[in-house]
């Protein structure tokens, strides 16, 4: 007799001991270890980039929100916890570079909508992010891709200019890309985190 067909597994287990259902993500299995730990693993370039150390989501979040605060000083700490986040579902689905986003088409986009939404409600944001904020952020996530091609993907300047366009060099003084090993990027992160979320309550 044939063994019943059991579901495809869509669930990951959280080394916090949740259990994330990717199909069905709620706020209540969404754990900031497990975000911080996920994305100091996870490289960015698919991990072609200069140095010993792979240049982590991580620390690409922390990154893009130090740019948000320069485009915008004046920003409430919920946008900027919203652009610390703004990948936060690739801890668990990983960094997938643009071409491969286009070859498997809108079931991608899907998915990362659903968990960014679990994710925004866990910490108090609101589930969709207004279309305001969401370029802001956008911008300030450009800005990042450009520096982190021409500092460490192996981009000329004039190539990032075409793919990420020109940012405002004078924006970009002070600005340092950080290759560390994950379990500091992690502890930066939560920092940060913790910094932005205490904030908000405020």
């Amino acid at each position: 007799m044939r063994a019943p067909r059991t579901q495809p597994r869509a669930w990951q287990r959280m080394l916090s001991g949740r259990r994330l259902d990717l199909l069905d993500p709620t706020p209540v299995d969404i754990e900031i270890e497990d975000i911080a730990h996920g994305l100091a693993f996870v490289a960015r370039w698919n991990g072609q980039t200069k140095g010993d150390w792979p240049y982590s989501v991580a620390e690409h979040s922390l990154l893009v929100d130090d740019i948000f605060v320069r485009l915008h000083p004046d920003a409430p700490a919920a946008d900027r916890l919203t652009a610390l986040l703004h990948d936060a579902p690739e801890y668990v689905i990983g960094d997938m570079i643009s071409p491969v986003k286009t070859a498997v088409g809108p079931d991608y986009g899907a998915l990362d909508d659903r968990l960014q939404a679990a994710i925004h409600l866990r910490f108090g944001l609101p589930a969709n992010t207004n279309k305001t904020l969401k370029r802001r952020i956008k911008k300030a996530d450009k800005i990042s891709a450009w520096l982190e091609a021409v500092h460490l993907a192996g981009f000329s300047e004039a190539e990032a200019d075409r793919f990420f366009g020109p940012p405002d060099r004078a924006l970009l003084r002070g600005l340092h890309l950080t290759l560390r090993p994950p379990a500091e990027a992690r502890a930066a992160f939560l920092a940060r985190h913790a910094e932005l979320l205490t904030a908000c309550d405020r």
